[in-house]
């Protein structure tokens, strides 16, 4: 069979398709994803390991008037394929481009924008909520991967969709995180029987005979109660948890046979409420450098096929420089902890966890538990450093204000991934945190205009009292300009403008130099000041006849905001708009938004020409 996967007609094709035909789907589906997804860069070991369930997901089911939801939404490159979207995969995650996330705008069978985990269950219920208000007939399914069931948020949705008895399909997609691996024909042979029409008939005739017998029917019926609980521990364990919360449960199933899959679906079509299938699957599955290193191929920038090694620059990452700098710290201070919310390997933590296993901790997908987790240690004496992406820091708000800032706790957040990120899109820019940490009572907002200052940041951090934080962002920590001083705490100017100083929040230094040199070459006293102090705000007495201040972070709230209403002088503020920015590359996204050398030069030269000329608002 010939398959044109960039037909757009390909779902339709699709559901004409035998097991036959839909294996030959799934290896051409693989190829095509490890070719790709080399040369842009993505999440491929996750995806790798969906292929079939996709394809009998879509076999089973009609979007998009049934509803498929994917939890975090970084899997869902299978479904875009399959709906036809193949072609456009060349610019996944670019500029203008195809989104490495459910988008309703790309597709009607994006039915829901997910790119945080845990947030499926919820959504679901909100949706079958609505249909069945509105007397409609359509599934809701939500695609939930078992490395998401470490968070909070999934239980709430799970206890509440138990009591509700909505018609909703919840799928846990293992791949081995975290939950037994028991695959065979006994449990899908027993969650047969048990959705079959004449067992839950059975099943409901008896429960209704039984408690209509006095005294003796009671009897029998905690007897029998008791058996079942027996039966269920013997031989059906895995869906004790799930059944106890009022979800009929279905598995394990092989997630990569297709026949098996859509068997499954049947059986959970046939129940009324809500239904869980546990589908085990392999992450990476069918390459062998992603089958190896899953973490690693869970998401890659473009590298080559045949050695599985990335394109890109080998240079230290800001998060290498944190994860060496935290290791020297905790062989130097043993109060020293590191927390990391099932990002150790990202945010740089391996080798301190290779050193210390016993003083890092990974607390899974859930942010509010860890941020308190770390006030309770620092409560007790312990130093911990938070290692955790500012798009993610930002689910634990409440927990950085009731349980870390009010009793003014001793803990470090190292916040990674600050500013743009790129191509990961609206979801995991991390545009909020200068506004959001800042806002904060005792919160100290810190931010590095490279790796050497980010490890003398950290060593300041150490050192003081009250909650910390620690801004950077993601990519290479090089830089080319010369510093003038170590930072110890405030900010250092690089040189006094009489026209124009720059104020530059971290990472933007580079750009604000840039900026002042091309001033300086028409003719205008230009200086800089490298703000690695976000928090408190510190203004210098500088006589300049502007000031301008540039932040990777939304303005509103922002650094440059602040700034501006602790000085007198005539500030520009340039920092991200009110909008939610969109994947392309962080030089692409720059340009979009005003964050460039150009942009700091047009405010300049524009407001101190019309101020020569007389302009009144210009005083």
């Amino acid at each position: 069979m010939g398959i044109n996967l960039k037909e757009k007609d390909l779902l339709e094709k699709l559901k004409k398709m035998d097991v036959h035909d839909m294996e030959l789907l799934s290896d051409e589906i693989r190829s095509f994803l490890i070719d790709s997804v080399s040369k842009t860069g993505g999440h491929l070991a996750s995806n790798l390991g969906v292929v079939e369930l996709t394809i009998a997901m879509h076999k089973t089911y009609n979007s998009p008037k049934d509803k498929l939801i994917f939890d975090v939404g970084h899997q869902s490159y299978v479904h875009k394929i399959l709906t036809g979207r193949a072609s456009e995969f060349y610019s996944l995650r670019k500029y203008k481009g195809l989104s490495g996330f459910p988008k309703v705008k790309e597709s009607a069978h994006d039915a829901y924008e997910t790119g945080h985990s845990t947030t499926s269950l919820s959504a679901a219920m909100g949706m079958a909520t609505a249909r069945d208000l509105d007397g409609d007939d359509y599934e809701v399914i939500a695609v939930i991967g078992d490395g998401s069931m470490t968070g909070g948020m999934a239980y709430e949705a799970l206890n509440n969709i138990g009591t509700c008895n909505k018609n909703i399909k919840i799928i846990l997609n293992d791949n081995g995180m975290s939950i037994s691996k028991n695959i065979g024909s006994l449990s899908l042979h027993l969650s047969k029987l048990r959705a079959s029409k004449d067992y839950l008939c059975a099943k409901d005739n008896v429960k209704n005979f039984l408690n209509n017998v006095p005294v003796i029917g009671k009897g029998i019926r905690s007897t029998l109660s008791i058996q079942k609980e027996l039966l269920k521990y013997s031989i059906y364990s895995q869906g004790i948890f799930i059944e106890e919360m009022g979800i009929e449960y279905i598995g394990p199933i092989d997630g990569h046979n297709i026949e098996k899959l859509m068997e499954a679906m049947a059986v959970a079509n046939k129940v009324k409420g809500p239904t869980l299938i546990h589908v085990i699957t392999k992450k990476g599955k069918g390459y062998y450098w992603a089958e190896k290193y899953p973490n690693r191929f869970h998401g890659i920038s473009a590298f080559d096929t045949e050695s599985g090694k990335p394109l890109s620059s080998t240079e230290d990452s800001y998060s290498d420089v944190f994860g060496k700098k935290v290791l020297k710290l905790a062989e130097e201070n043993i109060d020293i902890v590191a927390i990391t919310a099932a990002m150790g390997v990202a945010t740089g933590l391996k080798p301190m966890h290779d050193r210390f296993p016993d003083r890092i901790f990974d607390v899974g997908i859930a942010e509010q538990h860890g941020v308190t987790f770390a006030a309770g240690l620092a409560k007790m004496g312990k130093i911990p450093i938070v290692a955790i992406y500012s798009t993610f820091l930002q689910r634990g708000f409440d927990q950085l204000i009731e349980d870390v800032a009010l009793q003014n706790l001793h803990v470090i957040f190292a916040v990674d991934r600050a500013g743009l990120v790129g191509a990961d899109g609206e979801t995991h820019q991390g545009q909020y945190d200068i506004s959001y940490l800042s806002m904060i009572p005792n919160m100290t907002v810190l931010a590095p205009c490279d790796g050497k200052q980010l490890e003398e940041m950290l060593d300041y951090a150490v050192n003081i009292d009250g909650p910390v934080a620690i801004r950077y962002p993601r990519g290479t920590s090089v830089s080319n300009h010369l510093r003038l001083r170590p930072f110890t705490g405030g900010n250092i100017t690089l040189k006094e403008g009489k026209d124009v100083t720059i104020f530059a929040v971290g990472s933007m230094l580079d750009i604000a130099i840039e900026a002042s040199d091309k001033l300086n070459d028409l003719g205008f006293d230009a200086g800089v000041v490298n703000v690695g102090s976000v928090k408190p705000i510190q203004v210098p007495d500088i006589d300049s006849k502007l000031y301008i201040t540039i932040e990777d972070g939304i303005k509103i709230g922002g650094f440059g905001e602040r700034f501006n209403m602790a000085t007198d002088i005539h500030t520009i503020t340039l920092g991200i708009p009110d909008e939610f920015v969109a994947h392309g590359s962080v030089d692409e996204l720059r340009d979009e938004l005003g964050l460039t050398s150009d942009a700091i030069l047009k405010g300049a030269k524009d407001y101190l020409e019309k101020r020569e000329t007389g302009c009144a608002s210009c005083k």
